[in-house]
Formats: C-alpha cells, structure tokens, sequence
C-alpha cells in the first residue's frame, strides 16, 4: 500500500455516503494542512475565470503531486468501492479553477458524460457567503439545500452525477482556488471538454486584463 504523502485516506473510507437527493461525500481537511500551505505558496496565477486544463497552466510541482495521489489507484478503488461503481480504466480529466466570476455557481447536474465528480477546495479560511457550494433538493432553489461545503482547508466533494445532482452557490467575484477532477463515460467525452477547455483557456490568454 502506497503511503499518501498529501491526503487523508482514511477519513475518506471513514466518511459517510448519503444517498438523497443524490450520493455524495464530504470530507472535511481530506487535503492535509502542510500539503495545503504548500499548494498555496505555489499554486499557478490564474487570474480569469472559468477551468482550464492542465497543460494550459504553469502547474508547479506541490499541485502534480497531489493530482499525482489522486490519479492513483487507491484512491480510484476507495471511490468505486465507495459509490459502487466500475471506474478501473475510465478516463479521467483534471483542471483548476483560480478565480471566480460573479456569473458562476448557476445550479445544474454536471454533463452526463461524467461519471464521477471530484472537487478539492484549495482556499485557506473561506469567510464569504458566496461561493459555498450547496447540494440541492432541485434544480431551482439555492435555499433547498441538504449540505454547503466551504471551498477550503482542503475539504473534498465527491458526488455521482444522476439526473438530479442538482449544485450551485450564490455569487461571488474574485480568487477561489479548486481542483477539479472526473471520471468520464469515454475518451472522446473527455477529448471534447479537454478541447473546449483549451479553447476556452487560449481565448482568455488574448483578452486584455
């Protein structure tokens, strides 16, 4: 068994799996706080909203260690065993979100060839209202929630999109750092985001601050 240098494992197994209105898990400081003061000190400057890809950031080395923890395989087989699903030889797909726009955070389920959705909250001591990610009862409502999740101290989402994973938050404006992880249905699923990703990411590169 591989020692995890940059997670807690163990609280993941140990947390519990709710099942309505969709499964999910919340794991509270899963990223250990050293690893997140490291990530902090290093992470990429990402100064315009929206996800990119990878390999259209300066990604320093403490961030790939801990996408390199999460891409291996004890923590692919304690998310199948957890969700019960098959993810062995599922193609994934990673990016990171730096910044916030005021117009992010409109509730919706994720696309459906997504399997499996991972966030890893980067930020230290979230004190906004916005930006709290909240699990909904429906597709409509920020109020109906079941659970808010702080986007920070390392706190992890791991939810099984469905017809209904309904999520968003209220607005806010300004950094907010996040790695984002899924299993995908397909690799021509996870070509065309990675694509709309770089795409995306090289348009903003030519805007003007």
């Amino acid at each position: 068994m591989t020692i995890m240098r940059h997670f807690n494992l163990e609280k993941f197994r140990a947390a519990r799996l709710e099942t309505a209105p969709f499964a999910y898990v919340i794991v509270p400081g899963f990223l250990k706080p050293d690893s997140l003061k490291a990530v902090n000190a290093t992470f990429p400057t990402i100064s315009k909203g929206g996800s990119f890809p990878l390999d259209t950031v300066d990604a320093t080395a403490t961030v790939k260690d801990v996408i390199a923890e999460l891409d291996g395989p004890e923590f692919e087989a304690a998310v199948a065993e957890k969700f019960g699903v098959a993810l062995c030889g599922k193609p994934k797909m990673y990016s990171l979100r730096g910044y916030l726009r005021a117009r992010d955070g409109q509730i919706h389920t994720d696309s459906k060839d997504k399997i499996i959705t991972v966030l890893l909250y980067l930020n230290e001591h979230w004190e906004n209202s916005g930006g709290r990610l909240r699990l909904l009862r429906d597709g409509t409502d920020l109020e109906n929630y079941v659970a808010e999740v702080a986007p920070d101290n390392g706190n992890l989402l791991v939810f099984k999109r469905s017809e209904n994973s309904w999520h968003g938050h209220y607005p806010f404006e300004g950094p907010r750092r996040a790695l984002q992880m899924n299993w995908m249905t397909g690799e021509g699923s996870r070509g065309w985001h990675a694509l709309r990703h770089q795409v995306s990411a090289a348009i903003k590169r030519l805007r003007p601050t």
